[in-house]
């Protein structure tokens, strides 16, 4: 029994850590477009954009080069209105780097 439950939580853990890196991927608005809406779009999914840019273009005239994942910072706990023993995570906050020419 004691080999179940810990290999049930090594598949758990592993499709966590496969759905964490995978979103910041999944979060990059596809197609074309200038910087600027990259921004709008990253930003109105709770995203803090931090732009490096090349050059002096307007964002609106700007090219994406790439959008790279940040750090995410998030709380686990029975904080949750209506968590009894419960344990929940809440993200906090979760930022992109956005790489403009």
């Amino acid at each position: 029994m004691k080999k179940f439950g810990i290999a049930t939580a090594m598949v758990g853990g592993a499709a966590a850590a496969l759905i964490g890196l995978a979103a910041p991927a999944a979060a990059a608005p596809t197609g074309p477009g200038d910087a600027q809406q990259t921004i709008d779009v990253l930003r109105a999914q709770g995203y803090t954009v931090i732009v490096n840019r090349i050059g002096t273009a307007p964002l609106d005239q700007a090219n994406v080069v790439a959008v790279r994942p940040g750090q995410h910072f998030s709380r686990t706990d029975t904080g949750v209105p209506g968590a009894r023993n419960d344990i929940y995570t809440t993200v906090i906050d979760k930022t992109v780097y956005l790489d403009v020419k």
